[in-house]
């Protein structure tokens, strides 16, 4: 066992192994790059997969449709994510999912790891620092210029 595996608590490793089992669920027949991910909330653990297509920018990320999977099942709060796919170095999410998961969860604890074994340990501010706020957050009512009426 990796020093990062060591690492991994119950709850972490619960997780991983949620994503490494939803993996096998993927749609990739374009890529043969099957991903699996899952999410913690506030409201339980939720997974993911990608999910290609012929018209290649109309696929989809599995840390993405973890999240979504979350949100429609009430979730609002990511605490912790975990990604897999069978690579060298443990696979890492793709700009636009990072921005997704800070959405949710801008201080989550993220495992990467790869079906071959390497694991490791990072958070999201280390993957995505500087990360594209909105200027009003979710709950802060409406703002000027928004077209209803103030």
């Amino acid at each position: 066992m990796s020093e990062q595996a060591a690492e991994l608590s119950a709850e972490d490793r619960a997780l991983l192994e949620a994503a490494r089992a939803v993996r096998a669920h993927a749609y990739a027949p374009y890529s043969q790059f099957p991903v699996g991910a899952a999410v913690r909330t506030e409201r339980g653990v939720f997974t993911g997969v990608n999910v290609e297509n012929a018209s290649y920018p109309l696929g989809s990320c599995a840390e993405r449709n973890a999240v979504a999977a979350a949100v429609a099942a009430g979730a609002r709060r990511i605490e912790a994510v975990a990604v897999i796919a069978d690579t060298a170095e443990p696979v890492r999410p793709c700009g636009g999912c990072r921005q997704v998961l800070h959405e949710f969860g801008p201080h989550a604890r993220v495992i990467l790891a790869s079906v071959r074994g390497p694991l490791e340990l990072t958070t999201l501010p280390a993957l995505l620092p500087r990360a594209f706020e909105s200027v009003r957050r979710p709950g802060q009512g409406r703002g000027a210029g928004s077209g209803a009426g103030g």
